[in-house]
């Protein structure tokens, strides 16, 4: 299904005379007077993405890129086509917003796509068997051989990075970072002691439930100090393959933080 497109309007006589112009003679003030004019479905389509997206986006981020669109759909128009220009438009604005959307994601699509389906597998068989799945038994529910799954747990690995001066919500003028929410070490909060205990005590009881060799890494790691490196050599395994049971044992952790019926 093609994207809705706001009412459309008969052309008049000035935008037509736009067209013709601009057509013709490539005149630059017919342009700028055809981009301002079709500018309100940059806004429509910038909307009707921004609603999808995380409130982090900056919705006159999303115009910008439109924009561009707009202007590259004007500038490519075949008037003698016979085609509306909103339709034609609305695709070109659409697509050039979701890629410069991707452009800016250092991890592309099939991996978060993958690291979703991972996520919801681990859920669902820790769920069932009450215990963190093994990697054998990952692979098999999700119907794929083991060395694909180990695969793409390795490339799943900098999933979790942010940006620290990255804005919770751009369009607002007091805006905080990501960078504001980290905790001052050195700050009293007598609230939080009884809210902290209580998250360590069930990150222990989630990291016991663990497969060992799963807990054994996060406990090196996180715990120990020690890099995926070292842990490679104490455990005999490759470096990435660490990085694998690493990313695998931190999806199993969330998931148990996160359900409360995986903790029972």
């Amino acid at each position: 299904m093609t994207e809705a497109t706001p009412a459309r309007k008969p052309v008049d006589k000035d935008v037509a005379e736009l067209w013709t112009r601009f057509k013709s003679t490539a005149d630059p003030k017919a342009r700028e007077g055809l981009i301002l004019h079709y500018s309100a479905l940059v806004k429509f389509v910038a909307g009707r993405i921004r609603v999808g997206l995380p409130k982090n986006v900056d919705g006159s981020d999303l115009i910008s890129y439109g924009t561009f669109g707009l202007i590259d759909a004007i500038d490519k128009f075949d008037l003698e086509r016979g085609f509306k220009f909103e339709t034609y438009a609305v695709n070109r604005i659409k697509g050039a917003i979701l890629d410069e959307l991707r452009a800016l994601d250092w991890v592309p699509r099939s991996v978060r796509a993958r690291a979703r389906e991972i996520q919801r597998s681990l859920a669902e068989l820790e769920h069932s068997l009450q215990r963190s799945p093994t990697d054998e038994e990952l692979a098999k529910h999700m119907d794929m051989p083991l060395a694909t799954l180990q695969d793409q747990l390795g490339e799943m690995s900098g999933l979790g990075f942010v940006a620290l001066d990255e804005l919770l919500s751009p369009g607002e003028r007091d805006s905080s970072s990501m960078g504001d929410l980290l905790a001052d070490p050195k700050a009293m909060d007598p609230s939080g002691a009884v809210e902290k205990e209580e998250t360590r005590f069930l990150l222990a009881d989630s990291i016991n439930r663990l497969a060992e060799r799963e807990r054994l890494v996060v406990t090196l790691y996180y715990f120990e100090g020690l890099t995926l490196a070292e842990i490679g050599g104490v455990l005999g395994v490759t470096e990435s393959r660490v990085c694998q049971i690493h990313t695998k044992a931190v999806m199993s952790l969330r998931n148990r933080l996160i359900e409360p019926t995986y903790r029972k």
